[in-house]
């Protein structure tokens, strides 16, 4: 199995990189900084230099090429201006989802925000940031011939993972620790039958495996 990764040096993907690898599947991450593929390769994954701001829909397809699933994980970071929320937030989620559909990957896991919606009111950087996501999410919900899932964590931590979240379509505001939504995102990818959810995902009781059998039996 092969899956390549969008944000592939961000904090969340380069967990999931580690996790991936570490069950023999074939990783690539998608980086703007050519500098960053040592990191990749200490996580185990292979290293494509694209930059997704200023790469075509083909260009982004050729990576995604015999890819058996794809994974947007990246974004423009808390420190980013109100452009970029418009460029890697919104317009990189949605250039990476018509270029899975273009390259015949079906299966499209998304790393969205808890809080994202296309309708969100606002003028502060974060309001931008949510309409951005929820605009992206619209997206992805919109085109026919993926089996995409959306996954909206809470507020992210550096805290150790405990494999415990709650994981539903309405969870409620919460923490969830990085190392929980990188395992969350690799069951989702085991999981074919939790594609056209878009779920929220916060520290909860319930553990990972078995939360994410849970929406997929809903």
């Amino acid at each position: 199995m092969r899956i390549v990764i969008a944000g592939g040096h961000g904090q969340i993907a380069l967990r999931l990189e580690r996790l991936l690898a570490a069950r023999g599947v074939e990783v690539a991450g998608i980086v703007r900084n050519a500098g960053h593929g040592d990191d990749l390769r200490a996580a185990g994954a292979e290293p494509v230099v694209l930059d997704l701001e200023s790469a075509s829909v083909e260009d982004t397809a050729e990576v995604l090429r015999g890819a058996d699933a794809a994974v947007f994980a990246a974004g423009a970071g808390p420190g980013s201006g109100t452009d970029r929320k418009d460029t890697v937030d919104r317009g990189a989620a949605v250039l990476f989802a018509d270029a899975a559909l273009r390259a015949g990957v079906r299966r499209l896991v998304v790393v969205s925000s808890y809080g994202a919606d296309s309708a969100h009111e606002g003028d502060g950087v974060f309001d931008i940031y949510l309409r951005a996501k929820g605009e992206a999410d619209d997206h992805v919900r919109g085109l026919d011939g993926l089996d995409w899932t959306i996954l909206r964590p809470g507020s992210l931590t550096d805290d150790a993972g405990r494999g415990l979240v709650r994981l539903e379509a309405r969870t409620g505001r919460g923490a969830i620790p990085r190392d929980d939504v990188a395992a969350v995102l690799a069951e989702l990818l085991d999981t074919p039958a939790t594609a056209g959810l878009t779920l929220e995902l916060v520290g909860g009781s319930t553990p990972v495996p078995v939360a994410v059998k849970s929406v997929a039996g809903d």
